[in-house]
């Protein structure tokens, strides 16, 4: 997911969206993992459901994969790939930081489905996880026979624009907040700094996220929801709060969007602020052949907060 809000925010994120309900007796268990070696490094996959595969990418950068089994109900007709890509969750660190890049982990996402030996794969990208599968089906469209982007980002230009608006959304909800940080910014502070990350994370989450904040996925208290904050930011830059750098601000696929020949499905959440509405509906523009759809009630995660319609979305896309 995309964390225009400092690491705190995104730690806040992962143990909001899949915070462990007492009360809830159906409480979902995640399948069994193993660990896959492609590229010179292990890799941890789980996979549950029989069928034609899905893989899902997860935001940040730098989640790991847990909070995408909100979209568990699709495994009773498809075989769900949930991986932990590099320096995220349970599979290895890279051995240097810049080996934390998109093409890096398209490249991995390939390795993996050969060692998995599946023909074609269809691809579902979260937030930051969208940039790895547009530019997977743009790269593989052999072997991609779907693409679903949820919550996505085109360009580092968009990513940007988000950036700003988040900031803008703080600066008019939480004036007090600005305050301080303008203070500490014109003393020097970046976003990577402590200092930063203390004053975005008084910012809830359900403010910028959510259009109800009350809403959960749950998973068991001892599943790992970890987030590797040296990758988010060799990816967005030391100061991607404000002014995005690293890998994603040259990341830009809005040419090739029209070339694709795969169905393409694009989902939006009207209440999400860090992936807007203005924003998301810009592929009607670079991607005219896609399906998009607008989730009325729901924020970044509109598998969390509409989880009916999005798999009822989903599945009726999975049958092109």
């Amino acid at each position: 997911m995309k964390k225009t809000l400092s690491v705190i925010l995104l730690i806040s994120l992962s143990l909001f969206i899949y915070s462990f309900n007492p009360g809830d007796a159906d409480s979902y268990t995640p399948p069994d993992g193993k660990f896959i070696t492609v590229n010179g490094y292990k890799y941890w996959v789980e996979t549950e459901g029989q069928g034609e595969p899905i893989f899902f990418i997860p935001g940040g950068p730098g989640n790991n994969h847990a909070y995408l089994h909100a979209y568990h109900p699709l495994k009773d007709s498809f075989m769900l790939v949930y991986i932990d890509f590099l320096g995220r969750g349970k599979t290895d660190t890279a051995k240097t930081k810049n080996e934390y890049t998109v093409q890096h982990d398209v490249d991995d996402m390939e390795a993996l489905r050969k060692a998995l030996k599946f023909e074609k794969i269809t691809v579902l990208g979260h937030s930051y996880g969208s940039l790895v599968a547009q530019a997977y089906a743009i790269k593989y469209p052999q072997n991609t026979k779907r693409l679903i982007i949820a919550n996505g980002f085109h360009s580092g230009w968009m990513w940007q624009e988000n950036c700003d608006n988040t900031n803008r959304c703080v600066k008019s909800g939480y004036p007090e907040v600005w305050e301080k940080l303008m203070k500490i910014r014109s003393e020097g502070a970046v976003s990577q700094d402590a200092s930063h990350q203390d004053l975005y994370g008084k910012v809830p989450y359900g403010f910028l996220y959510c259009f109800n904040p009350t809403l959960r996925f749950s998973l068991p208290k001892d599943h790992p929801t970890t987030m590797n904050t040296a990758l988010y930011y060799q990816m967005v830059g030391r100061d991607g709060d404000f002014i995005i750098g690293g890998d994603l601000a040259n990341f830009d696929v809005r040419k090739q969007l029209i070339n694709l020949q795969m169905p393409v499905l694009i989902m939006a959440g009207r209440y999400d602020r860090v992936s807007t509405p203005e924003m998301a509906m810009l592929y009607k523009k670079y991607c005219p052949q896609a399906e998009l759809v607008m989730f009325e009630r729901s924020g970044h995660n509109p598998q969390v907060e509409e989880p009916e319609k999005t798999m009822k979305i989903v599945k009726a896309f999975l049958k092109k």
